[in-house]
Formats: C-alpha cells, structure tokens, sequence
C-alpha cells in the first residue's frame, strides 16, 4: 500500500486543513501518510485521530528548517516518529520566534510599496502556527497584485540573493538538530536533497552516520536525480523514502497526494526504527 510521507497542512504554509488532507488521502488510495509541517508539530493528532476513524495510518512528523553552516545553506530535515518530541519544542519556538519576526519585516518593507495591511495578511494566515511568506503573498493576490503564490513577484519580494524584502530567519546547526531528532528518540532524513543544493552536505552527513534516511522521490527532483540519491542511500544503508512535498495550491506547480510515495519495505524500517 502505498505512503506518501511528506505532506503540509494550514497548520504552516500549506492550503489544505488538516482533516481534509487525510481524507484526500483514503480517496486515493493510501494507506499512510506523515503531516510534516514546518517546525511544528501541531497538526499531527489531529491528523491521527481523524485517520484512525477512517482507516488512514498517520505518521508523527514535522519538516525541520536547519543551516548547513560550512556552505551557508538551508537545508530541510525530515522528523519522523519521535518518542519524546517535547524536547523538540524548545527548537521550534525559537524558530517560529525568528520567522515572525523577519515575517514582521518584510510585511512592513511591502507595505511601503503596496497597500495591503496586516490585518489581510493575519486573515490568511488563519489556523497557521505563523505567518509564513505564502500568506504574503496570498494577501497581495487578494489586493489584485499576482495571480500566483509563487510568481515573478515572488521572485522580486523573497528571492534569498536579490529580494526586495529578504530578511534572515535563524535556524540550528543542522549537526545540532539532528542530534537533537536522535535524542527525542526520531528518525532523520533529508528532505528533496536537490532543492538547496545539498548533495555535498548529504554526502557528508551520511559518511558520518548522522543520517538515517534520504528522501529519494519527490516530484521538483531532476532527470536523473533519484537514481543517484538511491544509490548513495545503498551505499549507507540509508531509509529511502517518497513525498509530494504536498503544499496544496501553495506551491509553483501543484502535485496532488500521492504523487510520490514510499515503498513498503522502507516504511517497515521507519516504523521500527532500524537504519
């Protein structure tokens, strides 16, 4: 049965509640999914509750924003399945601290330029842990500015190198939360590897055996790209695991639930834990 093991909700910047994700689920046909909302993990029992009810496994998780600070890169970190995820919490309030406060920024750098107000913004960003730039956005396509999220004014606004309002939030050391994964007793694996040009990093983290697994499948990875990150998960004995990355229409080109996924035998060695 197939597990799409990397999906979001309204709880950070995704569309789509938590409930219904779960529904979208069993109408395609899967049998697990993991809610892996940035920083948090707000929305998970909610989602295994709801699952429980109507027949869908819901795995405990959360997509964790860190820094790889020799390249001075993000990198994204998937959680699964902490025993003891309160001593995560501590880590995701300082985070969530930094991104509303660079949220705050930027909403005011926008403001001088389009006259859209906070409380449009605030509006969007209803059920959300905090604002994210997707709710930004979503107001400036309220106020008739863009048609898209993820746009050329997207672009213009947040890109990391030359964005009119780019403001800096502070993640961890990613060798710091994943020892910190380690310990909440969860299982860490890197998320979409290509996105942020991680492939140095991730060569790295898996020689030292700080990594347990290595997100194989999603649909933003490159001709050819799944093939060598497969081969460096064998070559470590790694997890490989699948995921849409699934944002609802918050995303610059939308892929439904279950567009990618994770084979059983990799999920059986999430469930128990063995690398």
């Amino acid at each position: 049965m197939a597990a799409d093991l990397h999906c979001h909700t309204k709880i950070s910047d995704g569309s789509t509640g938590i409930d219904e994700i779960v529904e979208l689920a069993k109408n395609k046909g899967l049998s697990t999914i993991a809610i892996t909302d940035h920083d948090t993990f707000a929305g998970v029992t909610r989602a295994q509750v709801h699952g429980k009810k109507i027949g869908v496994e819901v795995i405990h998780g959360a997509e964790i924003s860190a820094m790889d600070m020799k390249r001075k890169r993000l990198v994204h970190i998937l959680c699964y399945n902490c025993t003891s995820p309160d001593r995560l919490e501590g880590t995701f309030q300082k985070i969530a601290e930094s991104r509303k406060a660079a949220m705050n920024l930027a909403l005011y750098k926008i403001m001088r330029m389009y006259p859209i107000t906070p409380q449009m913004v605030a509006k969007r960003a209803v059920g959300s842990a905090t604002v994210f730039k997707s709710h930004i956005m979503q107001a400036l396509m309220d106020a008739g500015y863009t048609d898209k999220v993820y746009g050329n004014l997207y672009k213009t606004l947040f890109d990391w190198k030359r964005g009119l309002v780019r403001t800096k939030i502070e993640y961890p050391d990613v060798y710091e939360m994943l020892d910190l994964i380690h310990e909440a007793g969860g299982v860490a694996v890197m998320a979409h590897p290509g996105v942020y040009d991680s492939l140095d990093l991730l060569q790295e983290l898996a020689k030292e055996g700080k990594l347990d697994g290595i997100e194989c499948w999603y649909p933003r990875a490159k001709e050819g790209e799944s093939e060598t990150l497969e081969k460096i998960a064998n070559a470590h004995k790694l997890i490989k695991t699948g995921g849409t990355d699934f944002h609802g229409c918050n995303c610059g080109k939308v892929h439904p639930v279950g567009t990618c996924t994770t084979p059983d035998d990799q999920l059986v060695r999430i469930r128990g834990k063995k690398k």
